[in-house]
């Protein structure tokens, strides 16, 4: 090989990490499916998260409030300081307009309202803690709504795994949805009227991309926790002080989307063996929703193991076990196998004309 070759040889191997390195102090990739950590850094290091605190205000209040009620600004409004909806004191407007304000504008004076309608800054922030619990992020605290940092510099703190958790739960509700992946929103109070655009510009740069949520403060830095969608494969991504995470986030899901598809791990199950015959004579069910994100490697150490629970008593549709999909020794998915119908001679017939 000459040195010509030899070059370009090493400059192909490095160009790819150059492309890929992503600057983040932490960052995590998820798959929303199955919350299954496909790739990250520092996943579990506690961060400031600044305005992507927003996501757990927003969804609170869309789970528990009448949307349509109307709120009138009170005084409270006048400790709010960074980004806002610059609201009035005295003014009328509905908990829909405030959340849009929110989560498009990152309003922090928007924050303060909606955490008005629990009586208390503190009683709000006991809330976000307690869903914080409930979803599983054990390594998260908020005193606020908005994520600003108090002047002591305390925030609310969080880790890119507790975040992508978060935004996994979030992503279930078609109401957080719609307002996350809307680029212009246009309302009127009753005193003035808004034009808002979304702060979150990896909805205008990516089709691929339905919603997110920016943040930032100078002890903080920049956070952004995204999630993006094609067909039926939807990544999670959350970048925790990271001075280049718009891109960053473009680069990981062209990275995952490319590198993960999503396969049908039950076709591979030819039959499953019940060594005990606890269920001699019924067939089972078991290839509802077996889709999985795999790499190429991944598919071929994917380890299959279907389990049978010993139950007396057999109802037709009952779960009677699962099957377990493994890789290096982890449950990533999990299915359940239910009983189906005794095998006679129209169940034989059945699979007979069925191929």
């Amino acid at each position: 090989m000459d040195m010509k070759k030899i070059i370009m040889t090493i400059i192909l191997l490095f160009i790819p990490l150059k492309i890929w390195a992503i600057s983040a102090d932490a960052y995590i990739v998820m798959d929303a499916s199955s919350k299954r950590v496909l790739d990250g850094k520092n996943i579990s290091k506690e961060h400031l998260i600044a305005s992507t605190s927003k996501i757990m205000t927003a969804i609170i209040i869309i789970e528990n409030y009448d949307l349509n009620e109307e709120i009138v600004v009170g005084e409270e409004i006048l400790k709010s300081f960074g980004s806002s909806m610059y609201l009035s004191v005295g003014e009328k407007l509905k908990i829909i307009d405030l959340l849009y304000g929110l989560m498009l504008r990152s309003g922090n004076d928007a924050a303060i309202v909606l955490a008005s309608v629990a009586g208390s800054m503190n009683q709000f922030s006991s809330i976000m803690n307690q869903y914080a619990k409930k979803i599983g992020m054990n390594n998260t605290n908020f005193i606020n709504s908005s994520g600003l940092e108090n002047d002591d510099g305390i925030g609310n703190t969080s880790t890119a795994y507790d975040m992508a958790l978060l935004m996994n739960y979030a992503i279930k509700n078609p109401i957080f949805m719609k307002i996350v992946g809307t680029k212009y929103y246009k309302f009127k109070s009753d005193i003035k009227n808004y034009n808002l655009k979304n702060k979150n510009k990896l909805l205008f740069m990516d089709k691929r991309v339905i919603g997110g949520k920016t943040g930032y403060t100078k002890k903080a830095r920049r956070t952004l926790v995204t999630t993006a969608k094609i067909n039926n494969k939807q990544l999670i991504v959350v970048t925790l002080d990271d001075g280049n995470d718009f891109n960053d986030h473009l680069t990981l899901y062209n990275q995952f989307f490319k590198k993960y598809h999503i396969i049908n791990a039950c076709d591979n199950i030819k039959t499953i063996d019940d060594p005990l015959n606890l269920y001699n004579g019924y067939a089972f069910i078991y290839n509802e929703d077996c889709n999985i994100l795999l790499s190429k490697a991944e598919q071929n150490d994917l380890i299959i193991k279907p389990i049978l629970y010993n139950i007396t008593k057999k109802t037709v549709g009952d779960v009677i076990g699962v099957i377990n999909f493994e890789l290096n020794h982890n449950v990533i998915y999990q299915r359940p196998i239910k009983l189906g119908q005794k095998k006679d001679i129209w169940y034989y017939l059945r699979m007979w004309f069925n191929g």
